[in-house]
């Protein structure tokens, strides 16, 4: 199974400068308990914004289209779509997790969607694509409202793909 992993603003903003647009610990340790034992594919850009490298647990596959590119050890490198699925153990469900250009490649083909929804807009300059309804369901929702020390609130949304 391919899944995509995500956290979007409002206006679908992922990501400035390489950087997350925010910090919310709780979806940090969502994102560890859903990917821990699995698959992991990135881009290179997501590779190196991690601030611990290779995520430990995991198979750390990213994604570069120049094969000459030093990308580090702790990693898998791949040239294609292809190239990085035939790299993820058979069994393991697989984890797409950036950036911008990785999720555009993979949208299609992927089965679920576990996207964290920020309920504001962000200036950014990596975005993720709309999610067509008449394609994805919503199939679990937990909501968190805004709390003292937070200026917004945001859902745990999981989407499978219509058959």
């Amino acid at each position: 199974m391919i899944s995509i992993i995500v956290a979007v603003a409002s206006n679908n903003a992922i990501g400035m400068n390489n950087q997350l647009l925010w910090h919310i610990p709780d979806d940090l340790k969502r994102f560890k308990k859903l990917t821990l034992g699995h698959c992991l594919i990135m881009g290179k850009n997501t590779w190196f914004s991690l601030p611990r490298r290779p995520l430990p647990g995991r198979t750390n596959i990213v994604m570069t289209d120049d094969p000459c590119e030093c990308i580090g050890g702790g990693c898998i490198t791949a040239y294609s779509v292809e190239d990085a699925l035939s790299k993820c153990e058979e069994g393991k469900e697989v984890f797409i997790i950036g950036g911008g250009s990785v999720y555009r490649q993979f949208l299609d083909m992927a089965d679920r969607l576990y996207l964290t929804r920020v309920y504001k807009d962000f200036e950014a300059d990596t975005f993720f694509p709309e999610i067509d309804p008449e394609v994805w369901q919503v199939i679990d929702r937990e909501d968190h409202m805004k709390a003292d020390d937070r200026e917004f609130s945001w859902s745990y949304l999981t989407y499978k793909k219509k058959k």
